[in-house]
């Protein structure tokens, strides 16, 4: 419980409203309840204040009310508090953790855990029953390793990193500070190289590199991330996957980008910063994705795409383009027809002559 002028010296925020009130939790805007707070993501969600019951609200600065029909703790048929931010939706994330802190055990290694040679473990780490770690491996201070976690040997993982169950780190393999990888993950698996020989079967490619992750990067289940070829697989600083993601050899992708569920990137391929691929994009090898650009989901990249874009379609194409020739389709069989009536036209002419 804490109290909301608290709350909002937390978010930065501007109160409208008693600073005394007594807040109990967080909620969304439709299910919260008196001595609740909740947020307004958008403006298009405003009408929707009328009939909540909560007792404060994060807004957008610049909004303003009234906004009748909703309550304040006790249920009456005031209007809640207000606190304005520039980000409601970062507030609401702040909030959250304050009701919602991590809930970390004592450091400890389970004796049913493999632990090889020469590995090195930082105060606090926290190893669960079955977790397997290899030779040389290093793993720094207050990290969890959660049951059936595998770390190859000479794999580097930093402070305060989190790895869920049924996570396989291969060999060599770095992984920076406070990164989190959810169950399933696979880091460093062989790189999809083969070449083919003259009686037409495949020959594999040793695939011989690393991958290196930075700090703060968050890795959904399922994600997998290929060692290089020669060289290194780099995933830099603040990048986030959603789960079912493919990273193929030698990919480098820029801080803070954001790559959705299904995607998937091929062999040496280059993403600047803040780049978002939307849910089941691919990209063909060596393809290079500039800062802030943006592919909308289910695109096919097959070319470089500049920085600052925002492109879609198979093959991708810019948006407004793209959204031009979606109009344009429907129309196609009609334009067919008219082509078709006009050659008849033009030809009557022509033997007219």
């Amino acid at each position: 419980m804490m109290k909301l002028r608290d709350l909002a010296a937390v978010v930065k925020g501007e109160l409208k409203g008693d600073p005394d009130i007594e807040i109990t939790g967080i909620s969304s805007l439709w299910n919260a309840r008196a001595g609740e707070i909740t947020f307004v993501a958008h403006k298009r969600y405003l009408k929707e204040v009328a009939n909540c019951q909560a007792s404060a609200i994060l807004l957008e600065e610049g909004t303003e009310g009234p906004f009748p029909g909703s309550a304040t703790t006790g249920g009456s048929n005031q209007e809640p508090a207000l606190i304005r931010v520039k980000n409601p939706y970062l507030a609401f994330a702040q909030i959250l953790e304050l009701f919602h802190p991590p809930k970390v055990k004592p450091g400890f290694v389970s004796e049913k855990a493999f632990v090889g040679k020469d590995v090195r473990l930082g105060r606090d780490v926290r190893i669960f029953p079955f977790a397997y770690v290899g030779d040389e491996a290093e793993v720094g201070e207050g990290t969890t390793l959660y049951p059936f976690v595998f770390l190859g040997d000479r794999v580097k993982v930093g402070r305060e990193t989190r790895i869920y169950s049924h996570v396989t780190v291969y060999e060599e393999v770095e992984i920076g500070d406070r990164v989190i990888i959810h169950a399933g993950a696979v880091i460093g698996s062989d790189g999809f190289g083969f070449v083919r020989m003259e009686d037409g079967q495949q020959r594999k490619i040793p695939q011989v590199g690393r991958v290196i992750i930075g700090d703060e990067v968050e890795i959904g289940a399922n994600v997998c991330i290929d060692r290089a070829n020669l060289g290194e697989t780099i995933i830099r600083s603040g990048v986030k996957f959603d789960n079912l993601v493919h990273v193929a050899h030698n990919v480098v992708i820029g801080e803070n980008s954001m790559i959705v569920a299904q995607a998937g990137i091929s062999g040496s391929c280059e993403l600047g910063k803040n780049v978002i691929l939307a849910g089941q994009v691919g990209v063909i090898d060596h393809v290079k994705i500039g800062d802030n650009a943006i592919v909308l989901a289910q695109s096919g990249v097959v070319e470089d795409v500049p920085a600052g874009s925002f492109v879609s379609g198979s093959p991708a194409i810019p948006h407004s383009v793209w959204r031009r020739v979606q109009v344009s389709l429907p129309r196609l069989p009609e334009l067919l027809k008219t082509v078709k009536r006009l050659e008849k036209r033009v030809e009557e002419l022509e033997k007219g002559r």
